[in-house]
C-alpha cells in the first residue's frame, strides 16, 4: 500500500518480551472500573477502539485491512478482544492472539489518552497478563517500540514480562497515508 514516501524513513527500535509463568492475580480494580470481552465486535467500535488508542503511536497496520480482511482477524475464536472501562466509558483494550498453539500474543494494549497516567494501564497489564494464562499456555509476549508510550517498556517489565530481543527496523512514515498519526 505504501510507495514512495515525501517524508523520511522512521527508524523504530522494536523489543520483544516475554513471561513463561503466570503472575499472581492482580490487584481488585477500583471502584467503576471494569474489563469487559468484546465477543465479536463491530467493525466501527473495533475501529474506534484501535483509532483512539493508537492514534498517538503511530498505529496503521490494522488501518490498512479492509473489512472484510479485519472481520477474519477480529472474529477469529481464537482472538480475545477486552475492553477497559472506566465509569461506562471505553478507557482502552487488550487484543490477545491465541492462534499459536501454547502460547498468547498480546497483539495490541493500550489506554484512550485520557486515561494515561492515572494507574490504569499497571491494573490493565496485570489483568491482562493474568487472563492471558489458560490450560496449555507456556508462554505471553509481546513487542513494543520507540513510538509506542514512553514509560510502555518500564511497565511491561515491571508487570514480569522480560525482553529477550530487539531490532531496529526502518519503516515508510505512515502519516504520508494517515497524516492524524502522532497526535492527541
Amino acid at each position: 500500500m505504501f510507495g514512495k514516501s515525501c517524508l523520511p524513513r522512521l527508524d523504530v527500535e522494536v523489543t520483544y518480551l516475554q513471561m513463561f509463568c503466570a503472575p499472581e492475580a492482580p490487584a481488585p480494580a477500583r471502584a467503576g472500573v471494569q474489563v469487559l470481552r468484546a465477543h465479536q465486535p463491530t467493525l466501527s467500535f473495533y475501529r474506534y477502539l484501535y483509532a483512539a488508542v493508537g492514534k498517538r503511536w503511530f498505529w496503521y497496520q490494522r488501518r490498512n485491512l479492509s473489512d472484510r480482511e479485519l472481520c477474519q482477524v477480529i472474529h477469529d475464536p481464537a482472538i480475545d478482544i477486552n475492553v477497559l472501562y472506566v465509569d461506562g466509558v471505553p478507557a482502552g483494550y487488550a487484543e490477545l492472539d491465541r492462534r499459536t498453539s501454547r502460547e498468547v500474543e498480546i497483539a495490541y494494549f493500550g489506554l484512550i489518552g485520557e486515561f494515561i497516567g492515572q494507574g490504569y494501564g499497571r491494573f490493565f497489564i496485570a489483568w491482562t497478563l493474568h487472563h492471558a494464562w489458560r490450560a496449555g499456555v507456556e508462554r505471553v509476549w509481546l513487542h513494543t517500540c520507540s513510538l509506542d508510550h514512553p514509560r510502555a517498556l518500564r511497565v511491561y517489565q515491571g508487570a514480569g514480562l522480560q525482553p529477550y530481543r530487539s531490532e531496529t527496523l526502518h519503516i515508510a512514515d505512515p502519516r504520508e497515508h494517515y497524516p492524524e498519526l502522532g497526535t492527541l
